[in-house]
């Protein structure tokens, strides 16, 4: 499988001067970036392996601003890629070469703390833990935290539905986002959704949130927070092997015990993490997991209890259950610190997202572990186990030729594989580029076709993020009618790729 782009449009192209002093009359000042060498930083996201350079980089400071800069491009036909903080793993905020990049970091406030109806409004450049930091004094927090929060912005979290260690008991981005301002392709600001628990009519903020920025660009996001629990306790259990691992995972969620969070983590992970944050975790294991409780004292003192028995019923090794608070985080920094240890034993490697049923786990271990041997790259495994959302690392080295591309073949077959025994192509990192090209394996044409119609409601000329999620990029004007006449198709000089 190789990833492509599409080609840029050279009309666009020798209008990059104009372009740029076009955004200058909009955003004035340093908002507009449009030198090659200041742009490199913005030529590629967490996907590192694939970096293009944007047309030119536009950092509003308002809803006018923005408003002014989708209008322009609609009527100019110019595309646009909306980008928060660039940590997108699966591609969806990568530039666009005939695009303008627009950046949100500079909506960075949180608008207003109402702890009497349990939400905050944040502009969407906020970052995630900043969210959690702003309410915590008041013992409150924001639950989804992918391990990125330090940098994720709340924004992005909208754009791609992301999770974190605690989506199992908590939910993802999409349970606990209570309303969205979005600004449209031609310029106009919606509002989805607010404080309310729920809102009438189609569920529009649903279909908002996961959208990777194809239907418009967030100006504004209301969350809803949480009162932190009386007591959380975390529980380290190794096993022999990961199939008794993944087999203990099942066992939990069947005795009905929800953690807080459960993650799991494969030897080379384990060993990562360790040398790299010093956490405490057991290097005599094959699979290590993270059981989190939380609640009332009592309860998470028996539910401790059920999940170290059904741990040593499946054959479990070691068990180690957190003292205080502070030995409880150091138990999740490891975690959260797997993606940049794994990052000191591998000179590249490609960080996956597929989701399984659970009871598919032990199979979907084994199967990865054939197609390691049979690519010739190892594979670091770390992963919301309880939600069966898998995070493999598949580790190689871009200076060594074909290295790449087998990285990317092996992933592909692990997506794959996600999606034979029932599970999807992603669980939170979104599809982007990384998985687009995938998803006729989990989806027909008619559904496809009814993906698409909803992206030309928002955006017919296909200007929002060009290139992202679909294969095939269908016209607003062809869907539905495109036909084949004598071995051709009908309007040859649109991009399909």
């Amino acid at each position: 499988m190789t990833i492509a782009m599409p080609k840029p449009d050279p009309a666009i192209l020798a209008r990059r001067h104009e372009i740029a002093e076009a955004m200058r009359r909009i955003v004035p000042g340093e908002g507009v970036v449009a030198e090659p060498v200041e742009m490199r930083v913005f030529e590629t996201d967490a996907l590192t392996a694939y970096r293009q350079m944007p047309l030119c980089v536009v950092l509003p400071e308002t809803v006018p601003q923005v408003q002014a800069i989708l209008r322009w491009c609609h009527e100019n036909r110019v595309p646009v890629v909306p980008r928060g903080s660039g940590t997108s793993l699966s591609g969806g905020s990568l530039p666009l070469e005939d695009g303008v990049l627009l950046v949100l970091s500079r909506f960075n406030r949180i608008l207003e703390i109402d702890l009497d109806n349990r939400c905050v409004v944040a502009q969407p450049g906020v970052t995630n833990l900043g969210i959690t930091r702003a309410v915590e004094h008041a013992g409150f927090y924001y639950a989804p935290d992918p391990s990125s929060q330090i940098a994720c912005s709340i924004g992005g979290n909208v754009a791609e539905n992301s999770g974190g260690v605690h989506c199992l008991k908590y939910g993802l981005t999409a349970n606990n986002v209570l309303g969205v301002e979005l600004v449209t392709m031609e310029g106009e600001v919606v509002r989805l959704g607010g404080k309310h628990l729920d809102a009438e009519g189609y569920d529009l903020l649903g279909l908002v949130t996961g959208s990777e920025g194809l239907l418009g660009v967030v100006t504004e996001v209301t969350v809803r927070v949480l009162q932190a629990p009386e007591t959380a306790r975390a529980v380290l259990i190794g096993f022999p092997t990961s199939e008794q691992a993944g087999a203990c995972v099942a066992a939990i969620i069947a005795r009905g015990i929800i953690p807080g969070g459960m993650e799991m983590m494969d030897r080379p992970a384990i060993h990562a993490a360790e040398d790299f944050v010093h956490a405490g975790y057991p290097r005599d294991v094959e699979a290590l997991l993270i059981v989190e409780l939380d609640g009332p004292a009592v309860e998470v003192d028996h539910l401790l209890a059920e999940v170290e028995g059904i741990a040593s019923a499946n054959g479990a090794t070691t068990a180690r259950v957190s003292q205080s608070d502070a030995e409880r985080l150091s138990f999740w920094a490891g975690r959260k610190a797997a993606f940049p240890a794994v990052g000191r034993i591998s000179p590249d490697y490609l960080c996956m997202d597929g989701t399984i049923p659970r009871r598919e786990l032990p199979r979907v271990l084994a199967g990865m572990k054939a197609l390691s041997e049979r690519y010739g790259l190892a594979v670091a495994n770390v992963f919301h186990a309880g939600d069966g959302n898998l995070h493999p690392l598949i580790l190689y080295d871009a200076s060594k030729d074909g290295e790449l591309q087998r990285a990317e073949d092996f992933g592909a077959d692990i997506l794959r594989l996600c999606v034979e025994v029932g599970g999807v192509l992603t669980g939170e990192h979104g599809v982007g580029i990384e998985k687009r090209d995938l998803m006729s394996e989990m989806f027909g044409e008619d559904d496809l076709r009814h993906q698409i119609r909803v992206k030309c409601a928002f955006d017919d000329r296909h200007l929002l993020n060009p290139g992202k999620v679909f294969p095939v990029l269908h016209r607003c004007a062809e869907l539905g009618r495109l036909h084949v006449h004598k071995g051709k198709l009908p309007f040859p000089e649109l991009p399909r790729f």
